[in-house]
Protein backbone atom coordinates (compact mmCIF):
# COMPACT_ATOMS: atom_id res chain seq x y z
CA UNK A 1 0.00 0.00 0.00
CA UNK A 2 1.25 3.98 -0.83
CA UNK A 3 1.74 5.97 1.51
CA UNK A 4 -1.23 8.37 0.46
CA UNK A 5 -3.24 4.76 0.68
CA UNK A 6 -1.97 4.19 4.09
CA UNK A 7 -2.73 8.20 5.04
CA UNK A 8 -6.24 8.31 3.27
CA UNK A 9 -7.24 4.86 5.01
CA UNK A 10 -6.38 6.20 8.28
CA UNK A 11 -7.79 9.35 7.96
CA UNK A 12 -11.17 7.41 7.06
CA UNK A 13 -10.94 5.23 10.35
CA UNK A 14 -10.28 8.55 12.68
CA UNK A 15 -13.01 10.18 10.81
CA UNK A 16 -15.31 7.11 11.68
CA UNK A 17 -14.25 7.17 15.28
CA UNK A 18 -14.57 11.37 15.79
CA UNK A 19 -18.37 11.07 14.10
CA UNK A 20 -19.14 7.65 16.18
CA UNK A 21 -17.97 9.67 19.59
CA UNK A 22 -19.80 12.67 18.28
CA UNK A 23 -23.05 10.86 18.34
CA UNK A 24 -22.36 9.07 21.51
CA UNK A 25 -22.07 12.66 23.23
CA UNK A 26 -24.76 14.56 21.83
CA UNK A 27 -26.52 11.50 22.97
CA UNK A 28 -25.66 12.12 26.55
CA UNK A 29 -25.94 15.63 26.76
CA UNK A 30 -29.57 15.68 25.25
CA UNK A 31 -30.60 13.26 28.40
CA UNK A 32 -28.65 15.48 30.58
CA UNK A 33 -30.17 18.81 28.94
CA UNK A 34 -33.82 16.65 29.49
CA UNK A 35 -32.96 15.82 33.05
CA UNK A 36 -32.61 19.23 33.79
CA UNK A 37 -35.01 21.01 32.15
CA UNK A 38 -38.15 18.63 34.04
CA UNK A 39 -36.44 18.95 37.27
CA UNK A 40 -37.48 22.46 37.66
CA UNK A 41 -40.67 24.16 37.54
CA UNK A 42 -40.71 26.97 35.69
CA UNK A 43 -40.37 30.68 37.29
CA UNK A 44 -43.99 31.46 37.37
CA UNK A 45 -45.36 28.44 38.10
CA UNK A 46 -47.18 27.97 41.86
CA UNK A 47 -45.74 25.41 43.90
CA UNK A 48 -48.33 22.48 44.65
CA UNK A 49 -49.77 21.93 48.01
CA UNK A 50 -48.58 18.55 49.75
CA UNK A 51 -51.65 16.87 51.41
CA UNK A 52 -50.87 14.77 54.45
CA UNK A 53 -52.38 10.92 54.31
CA UNK A 54 -54.06 12.01 57.82
CA UNK A 55 -56.42 14.77 56.72
CA UNK A 56 -59.04 12.56 55.45
CA UNK A 57 -62.39 14.00 55.91
CA UNK A 58 -64.37 11.83 58.67
CA UNK A 59 -68.10 11.63 58.08
CA UNK A 60 -70.45 13.14 60.57
CA UNK A 61 -74.32 12.85 61.96
CA UNK A 62 -75.34 15.50 59.37
CA UNK A 63 -73.93 13.43 56.18
CA UNK A 64 -76.27 9.99 56.94
CA UNK A 65 -78.10 9.50 54.10
CA UNK A 66 -82.67 8.05 54.29
CA UNK A 67 -83.59 5.13 52.65
CA UNK A 68 -87.06 5.53 50.76
CA UNK A 69 -88.18 2.71 48.59
CA UNK A 70 -91.25 3.82 46.21
CA UNK A 71 -93.32 1.29 44.33
CA UNK A 72 -94.46 2.04 40.84
CA UNK A 73 -95.49 -1.22 39.10
CA UNK A 74 -96.32 -4.48 38.93
CA UNK A 75 -93.80 -5.19 35.82
CA UNK A 76 -95.33 -9.44 35.98
CA UNK A 77 -97.99 -11.11 36.99
CA UNK A 78 -100.81 -8.34 37.70
CA UNK A 79 -102.76 -8.62 41.33
CA UNK A 80 -105.19 -11.42 41.13
CA UNK A 81 -103.53 -13.06 37.77
CA UNK A 82 -104.99 -16.76 37.92
CA UNK A 83 -102.20 -19.19 37.63
CA UNK A 84 -102.24 -23.29 37.50
CA UNK A 85 -101.47 -25.16 40.41
CA UNK A 86 -97.55 -25.92 41.21
CA UNK A 87 -96.96 -22.92 38.30
CA UNK A 88 -93.92 -21.45 38.20
CA UNK A 89 -94.34 -17.54 38.64
CA UNK A 90 -91.31 -15.10 37.59
CA UNK A 91 -92.56 -11.84 39.38
CA UNK A 92 -91.32 -8.13 38.89
CA UNK A 93 -92.03 -4.88 40.49
CA UNK A 94 -90.33 -1.79 39.60
CA UNK A 95 -89.59 0.72 42.05
CA UNK A 96 -87.73 3.99 42.91
CA UNK A 97 -84.86 4.29 45.25
CA UNK A 98 -86.47 8.38 46.43
CA UNK A 99 -83.74 8.49 49.60
CA UNK A 100 -80.54 9.77 49.42
CA UNK A 101 -78.94 5.92 50.13
CA UNK A 102 -77.36 3.88 47.25
CA UNK A 103 -78.61 0.69 48.29
CA UNK A 104 -75.66 -1.69 47.77
CA UNK A 105 -75.39 -5.78 48.69
CA UNK A 106 -76.07 -5.07 52.34
CA UNK A 107 -79.83 -4.33 51.59
CA UNK A 108 -82.09 -6.80 51.57
CA UNK A 109 -85.89 -7.63 50.51
CA UNK A 110 -87.91 -10.15 53.01
CA UNK A 111 -91.30 -11.53 53.33
CA UNK A 112 -93.11 -9.53 55.72
CA UNK A 113 -96.53 -11.64 55.97
CA UNK A 114 -98.51 -13.97 53.81
CA UNK A 115 -96.74 -18.00 51.68
CA UNK A 116 -93.51 -17.36 50.35
CA UNK A 117 -94.49 -19.67 47.60
CA UNK A 118 -91.22 -21.46 47.16
CA UNK A 119 -88.81 -18.34 47.52
CA UNK A 120 -86.42 -18.02 50.12
CA UNK A 121 -87.64 -15.54 52.87
CA UNK A 122 -84.98 -13.19 52.47
CA UNK A 123 -83.07 -12.29 48.91
CA UNK A 124 -80.61 -9.19 47.93
CA UNK A 125 -82.29 -6.17 47.19
CA UNK A 126 -81.21 -4.94 44.02
CA UNK A 127 -78.45 -1.93 43.78
CA UNK A 128 -79.45 1.15 42.95
CA UNK A 129 -78.66 4.83 43.64
CA UNK A 130 -80.59 7.63 44.98
CA UNK A 131 -82.96 8.53 42.37
CA UNK A 132 -83.14 5.66 40.12
CA UNK A 133 -85.50 3.02 39.35
CA UNK A 134 -84.83 -0.86 39.42
CA UNK A 135 -86.29 -3.70 39.24
CA UNK A 136 -87.00 -6.22 42.17
CA UNK A 137 -87.32 -10.22 41.10
CA UNK A 138 -88.36 -12.96 42.55
CA UNK A 139 -89.37 -16.50 41.40
CA UNK A 140 -92.00 -17.90 43.23
CA UNK A 141 -94.02 -21.28 42.81
CA UNK A 142 -97.79 -21.08 42.62
CA UNK A 143 -99.38 -23.08 45.62
CA UNK A 144 -101.03 -26.71 45.11
CA UNK A 145 -104.33 -26.28 46.78
CA UNK A 146 -106.90 -23.88 44.92
CA UNK A 147 -107.54 -20.14 46.31
CA UNK A 148 -106.13 -16.61 47.16
CA UNK A 149 -102.66 -15.97 48.05
CA UNK A 150 -100.78 -13.03 49.13
CA UNK A 151 -97.06 -12.39 49.64
CA UNK A 152 -95.86 -9.22 51.08
CA UNK A 153 -92.00 -8.04 50.78
CA UNK A 154 -90.64 -5.19 52.18
CA UNK A 155 -87.17 -3.68 52.09
CA UNK A 156 -84.38 -3.75 54.90
CA UNK A 157 -81.68 -1.31 55.19
CA UNK A 158 -77.75 -2.93 56.58
CA UNK A 159 -78.81 -2.47 60.06
CA UNK A 160 -81.87 -4.15 59.89
CA UNK A 161 -84.47 -1.77 59.97
CA UNK A 162 -87.85 -1.95 57.26
CA UNK A 163 -88.01 1.14 55.09
CA UNK A 164 -90.37 2.30 52.02
CA UNK A 165 -93.68 0.98 50.53
CA UNK A 166 -94.44 -2.73 51.02
CA UNK A 167 -94.92 -4.84 47.44
CA UNK A 168 -96.71 -7.78 47.04
CA UNK A 169 -97.82 -10.08 44.48
CA UNK A 170 -101.77 -11.86 44.87
CA UNK A 171 -102.38 -14.80 42.47
CA UNK A 172 -105.73 -17.00 42.62
CA UNK A 173 -104.27 -20.63 41.98
CA UNK A 174 -107.40 -22.59 39.72
CA UNK A 175 -107.37 -26.49 38.71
Amino acid sequence: MKAPEKIYSAFRVILLIFSLTGVILSGCSRSSQTQVATSFLPPTAEAIPTIKPTAMATPTANTECTNVLSFMEDITIPDGEVVKPGAELDKRWQVRNNGTCDWNDQYTVRLISGNAMGSPKEQALYPARSGSAAIIRTVLTAPTEPGTYRSAWQAYNPNGEPFGDPFYIEIIVKE
